[in-house]
């Protein structure tokens, strides 16, 4: 129960502290697929990852779109019927794809749709379903790149609704680890991708069939039965290798593995062996631990404008979860601040968000948090004012002002100089002769 309520708050961790990527060298075993990623679901924290922003080929796991698709359509009904067409049985023939062997004119369910294109990974009802829910397959193509453009899968593009090889059919690890992560979401899919055995009722044509999953993690009558492990989706074209998509549950802790281009020539499933690897190597070495909590200051930041303080501490404002391996501590925990300025001025208030901080193990950053005011601090009127006043004179409108007044200095002295100079000009001078050159009076 104990362990249920920390799964819990774990959850909820992970929606308020966003999560940087970073990953562990893994012991023990190798990795043969040419891209991969084992991710907590609780966390974020990524703990294995191998060129996960490459260009792959994604073969059939790429009717997790598919499928996502079909139950948001809002023509969607689980028990609506829907009916194979001889045009879909054209389409699918010759094209290598496993097939449903429904019969043209069979009706069915379109709960049972999403089973066999989901979880047996029929190509046929993929084609089906395309083109029942968007008109034509091109048209329901479209709208995988758009709502791909959506989820923000920027290294996606597809070209078909089946996974069948085609050089505009690619993904990345990343991409299929934001995908997946949606549609999980979704509990008709969820319940569809982690179900070994389902019997699909009879129909119009046929009796109950009998479908299996093709994750052998899944299924016990197979050498490669992991019980912790449930769906999501498995793929293979030659192009693409064996591909992948898994969970994995236990003991509180939630992975999500991903293995893309795995050989498929040595006689074994190397897909199913990494995948279960990963696992055990994630549950026996790693555990929740809190690196960070929310009780003691982190740094601290200058106050200005106050009498009452000149630094404010600083305090982590939620605790900070992550999965680490389990030999790591406080000690080889790195926090970095990151303030907003050199300092800040009053008013304060507590809670008040002044900086972040990165959360570092091992070198790479786990994660980021916000940093807080521990406390209120309120500011002096003085100061404030004085600060205000500072501020008015020396703002860039009274700069504008005091340009405006020197250029009306400038131009008054200006104006009184050419006015001086003119009456200077036009003054009379009147003129007194000597007194030697006076006319002399006749007698």
């Amino acid at each position: 129960m104990i362990k249920k309520i920390f799964s819990v708050i774990l959850i909820i961790l992970l929606i308020i502290v966003p999560i940087n990527a970073s990953a562990y060298e893994v012991t023990g075993f190798d990795i043969t697929a040419n891209a991969g990623m084992l991710v907590s679901m609780d966390t974020g924290e990524v703990l294995y990852a191998k060129n996960e922003n490459k260009k792959v080929y994604p073969a059939s796991i790429t009717k997790i779109m598919t499928v996502i698709l079909y139950l948001e359509d809002e023509q969607y009904e689980a028990e609506g019927k829907i009916t194979m067409t001889e045009e879909v049985l054209k389409m699918i023939m010759g094209t290598g794809s496993v097939v449903s062997n429904l019969k043209a004119g069979e009706t069915f369910r379109q709960i049972d749709l999403a089973y066999m294109t989901l979880m047996s990974s029929f190509g046929d009802c993929a084609y089906l379903g395309a083109i029942f829910y968007e008109g034509s397959v091109e048209a329901f193509v479209d709208k995988m790149n758009a709502k791909a453009k959506e989820l923000g899968l920027n290294g996606t593009h597809y070209a078909n609704p089946i996974g069948l090889h085609d050089e505009q059919n690619y993904t990345t690890v990343e991409d299929v680890k934001k995908l997946t992560l949606y549609a999980l979401k979704n509990p008709t899919f969820k319940k569809i991708c982690e179900t070994s055995r389902y019997v699909m009722p009879a129909t119009n044509m046929s009796g109950k069939r009998r479908l299996s999953t093709t994750n052998f993690l899944q299924d016990n009558t197979t050498n490669y039965y992991y019980t912790y492990a449930k769906g999501v989706k498995t793929g293979f074209t030659d192009e693409a290798g064996r591909c992948l998509v898994s969970t994995a549950s236990y003991n509180g802790y939630n992975y999500l593995c991903i293995l893309m281009g795995c050989p498929y020539n040595l006689g074994v499933r190397r897909e199913f062996i990494e995948s279960r690897d990963l696992y055990k190597w994630a549950f026996n070495n790693f555990e929740f631990k809190e690196v960070a909590d929310s009780e003691n200051p982190v740094c601290e930041i200058k106050v200005n404008l106050s009498m009452e303080r000149d630094f404010v501490a600083l305090y982590i404002e939620k605790g900070f979860v992550s999965v680490l391996p389990n030999e790591a501590d406080a000690s080889t925990i790195v926090i970095e601040p990151h303030l907003i300025g050199e300092s800040v001025d009053a008013p304060i208030k507590k809670g008040q968000k002044l900086g972040t901080a990165d959360i570092i193990y091992a070198e790479k950053v786990l994660g980021s948090v916000d940093l807080v005011a521990g406390e209120d601090i309120n500011p002096n009127i003085v100061l404030q004012t004085a600060r205000l006043l500072k501020d008015f004179f020396t703002s860039s409108y009274m700069k504008i002002v005091y340009i405006i007044l020197a250029a009306a200095i400038i131009i008054f002295i200006i104006m009184v100089i050419k006015l001086n100079s003119g009456r200077t000009k036009k003054r009379k001078v009147k003129y007194i002769p000597m007194e030697d050159e006076k006319p002399k009076r006749r007698r």
